[in-house]
């Protein structure tokens, strides 16, 4: 049993990777700006204020949160708000654990496959691919920084750069559902993905002391954007058409943001396997025939 403290515990990942930890007996507190329930603690980024009780005592804190990559179009002021609320929060973290002199057993933190950037290449790419030159390249690698500090004063630290998480609670899915499903742009890239219970369950992985170090959390199966509808459109029983919706047009609803669903690489799942880890949902078809 391990006191854990989740940043973003409110959030569609937090809520069920809290229901998981809890199930499997361990005491979960959540920092929130508006707590409401008996185990959320109040945080205030602005004010750089975390109420020192939902520090004290805390064996790891897995720190999930952060301002919606895909919530809002790229503006100069939500770039900056979509790094500062991933690194700043971190920062405020370390020094107050610093602070409180609180021996952590270890610090896990989220990140993204945009670690490698929005590109569409050839290649499968791995942990060990350089950070891509663009901005979601920038924000990823600013979020990972960011929790390896933490490391300095002894503390392991893990980090799961996530794909796209598969949940029917809401998420990106929920925004792929629409009348008649169709692939985006050239619908030739890829879409690295991974069901939520598998996602939750690389946490808890990850707080048994068996995944320090960083990983990507995406499941094995490869599809692209193409691949993909058609799956999904067979699972939830809307129509599918092989006409993918014109990249232009995309780029005129999200702006620079589009790049996200135009361009996606193969993410290699291969050393979060090696760890001996089994993923409950290793198909999109078991995913999905799960989820609905």
């Amino acid at each position: 049993m391990a006191n854990i403290l989740i940043t973003g515990g409110t959030g569609l990942i937090g809520a069920r990777l809290t229901e998981v930890l809890e199930q499997k007996g361990h005491i979960v507190k959540i920092l929130t700006r508006s707590p409401k329930k008996k185990n959320e603690f109040k945080w205030d980024l602005a004010k750089g204020y975390i109420a020192e009780d939902a520090i004290k005592n805390t064996d790891y804190i897995i720190h999930l949160a952060g301002a919606g990559i895909a919530d809002k179009r790229w503006s100069k002021s939500r770039k900056t708000e979509i790094i500062h609320s991933r690194v700043n929060s971190a920062n405020l973290l370390f020094n107050k654990i610093k602070q409180l002199n609180t021996s952590l057993k270890g610090f896990i933190s989220a990140s993204g496959t945009g670690y490698y950037g929005a590109i569409t290449s050839k290649a499968i790419l791995t942990e060990d691919t350089p950070v891509g030159e663009d901005f979601l390249g920038d924000v990823c690698n600013k979020w990972e920084a960011s929790a390896l500090q933490f490391k300095t004063i002894d503390i392991p630290v893990s980090i799961l750069r996530t794909g796209i998480v598969l949940s029917n609670k809401g998420g990106a899915l929920r925004k792929m559902q629409t009348p008649v499903i169709a692939g985006l742009g050239k619908g030739s890239q890829y879409i690295p993905w991974i069901h939520i219970e598998d996602l939750c369950n690389l946490y808890v992985k990850a707080v048994d002391n068996e995944l320090e170090g960083t990983y990507n959390a995406v499941a094995p199966e490869y599809h692209t954007s193409i691949s993909f509808s058609k799956t999904l459109a067979k699972y939830i029983s809307r129509p599918f058409t092989s006409q993918c919706v014109p990249g232009f047009l995309l780029h005129l609803v999200f702006g620079e943001m589009a790049v996200i669903l135009l361009e996606g690489s193969r993410i290699s799942s291969e050393k979060i396997k090696n760890k001996n880890f089994n993923f409950k949902y290793p198909k999109l078809s078991d995913a999905l025939n799960d989820l609905f």
